[in-house]
C-alpha cells in the first residue's frame, strides 16, 4: 500500500481507496482549492530591471570605498 504525506498537514495519507488524494481529507483538499482561487500559491519571478534614463548598476556603489 502506497503512504505518503498530505502535501498540507503532512499527515501520513494512504492512496488506496482515498477519494481526496493526494490529500488526507476533504478539509485539507479543500483548504489547497481555496489558496489556489485566493491566489495564494505564487512562483517567484526575478524582478523586472529598471530601464530609463538614470539608472545603472554603479548607482547603488556610490561612495563606497
Amino acid at each position: 500500500m502506497m503512504v505518503r504525506p498530505c502535501p498540507l498537514c503532512r499527515k501520513p495519507t494512504a492512496w488506496e481507496g482515498n477519494p481526496f488524494k493526494p490529500f488526507c481529507s476533504e478539509r485539507c483538499q479543500t483548504k489547497d482549492l481555496g489558496a489556489w482561487s485566493e491566489e495564494s500559491y505564487r512562483i517567484p519571478t526575478k524582478p523586472q530591471e529598471e530601464q530609463g534614463e538614470g539608472w545603472s548598476e554603479e548607482d547603488g556603489e556610490e561612495g563606497e570605498p
